[in-house]
């Protein structure tokens, strides 16, 4: 192995740590697996009623009542008439919820990271990003890349 490969695979898991999402566990959005798996199924699904997520999640309606019930309180679901069958009461996503959802996505915090570049010069923060595409790029064997030209990083 290269020193440049070395020294990149040693450096690695000190930028992980230095930037990755660190969950506070005092947060009002700390969340159960049960939570947060229900959470990411109503984001790809769409609203539900109780009932039909009880046959998607394949839980008793006591269980899924706990886990909507615990999620309405954290303000991360609401109820709400369907449009199309005002009989029917759906569970959907709160704004905040998908805020939360999108935060969970990122692997990298993204205030830690911007204050950190904030600290180098344009010149370096630039060079860093083109590096790092650079990088991707070279590993990717053609897959698409963002674009470096269009991607801010001043």
């Amino acid at each position: 192995m290269g020193s440049a490969s070395r020294a990149f695979c040693e450096l690695f898991p000190a930028v992980y740590v230095a930037f990755c999402q660190r969950r506070d566990r005092r947060s009002k959005t700390r969340l159960t697996l049960q939570q947060e798996a229900a959470l990411q199924h109503l984001e790809r699904s769409g609203p539900l009623t109780i009932g039909e997520m009880v046959r998607h999640f394949a839980r008793s309606q006591s269980v899924v009542s706990e886990i909507v019930s615990g999620l309405e309180a954290k303000g991360l679901l609401e109820r709400m008439r369907d449009q199309r069958d005002r009989r029917r009461t759906l569970v959907w996503l709160t704004e905040e919820a998908r805020e939360v959802l999108s935060l969970r996505a990122q692997v990298l915090d993204p205030e830690r990271v911007e204050r950190a570049m904030t600290k180098l010069p344009l010149r370096q923060r630039t060079a860093l990003v083109e590096a790092m595409l650079a990088l991707v790029h070279a590993a990717s064997d053609g897959a698409a890349i963002p674009d470096h030209r269009t991607m801010p990083h001043r």
